[in-house]
């Protein structure tokens, strides 16, 4: 069984950078895609940013994506999901997610984590 625990977020301030990391663990959760979805109040859960089991090969969606940067420490199996310039609206529950296939189809993802909330404020 696989379990991803989620770390980082809470109350971030807009314009400010903030650092969320995802922590795999069970002996198969090393072979998975790790991934961020978020998931804003009111609105349906989508895919921020994916990174291969590798951590050579990474994924975005079109949220403006130069303020977010994914990396993977393999040795830890961490994801680490760092948003720049925080904006209102970066908010919402952010999931961890690992997938067999295919990270970035919401459908296609076998393991969620439990959520962390980010709040930004001005």
């Amino acid at each position: 069984q696989v379990q991803l625990e989620e770390s980082g977020g809470g109350l971030v301030q807009a314009g400010a950078s903030m650092t969320l990391s995802c922590t795999g663990s069970g002996p198969t959760s090393r072979n998975l895609a790790m991934g961020w979805y978020r998931q804003a109040p009111g609105k349906e859960r989508e895919f921020v940013s994916g990174v291969s089991v590798s951590g050579k090969t990474t994924s975005f969606a079109s949220l403006g994506n130069e303020r977010f940067t994914i990396s993977r420490d393999t040795a830890k199996n961490t994801a680490y999901l760092q948003v720049d310039s925080l904006e209102p609206g970066d908010a919402g529950v952010y999931y961890c997610a690992a997938s067999w296939s295919e990270i970035g189809v919401a459908r296609l993802v076998d393991y969620w984590g439990e959520g962390t909330l980010v709040t930004v404020f001005s």
